[in-house]
């Protein structure tokens, strides 16, 4: 049977560790992080265009089957939903809106 931690003392000595946390902590490379800068504008960009393709056939549907207040309804939240999808600062300005209106202080 192969002993599963066996060597384990041997790294936390190695690194000056110890306990689990303190080797947790204490090894996690910063630079070999990814770099996730361009994560929000490419996602943005590959669901963008597929959000607003999956919101034209859905309104259309409503349209031909003539379904006028569910169509209403769908247009109002795909608005809604756009904004927060293509707008990234709004969902701060609104929680901090709503914050200051609660009395909140947000400084």
């Amino acid at each position: 049977m192969l002993p599963l931690l066996s060597s384990t003392p041997d790294v936390f000595h190695a690194v000056g560790a110890t306990d689990l946390l303190t080797l947790a902590v204490g090894t996690t490379p910063t630079e070999n992080a990814p770099d996730t800068g361009g994560l929000a504008d490419f996602l943005r960009g590959f669901f963008g265009p597929l959000f607003l393709v999956i919101v034209s056939i859905v309104a259309v549907f409503f349209l031909f089957t003539r379904e006028i207040t569910r169509f209403a309804q769908f247009i109002i939240l795909a608005i809604f939903i756009g904004i927060v999808f293509y707008v990234p600062g709004i969902i701060e300005v609104i929680a901090v809106a709503l914050a200051r209106a609660m009395g909140v202080s947000t400084e």
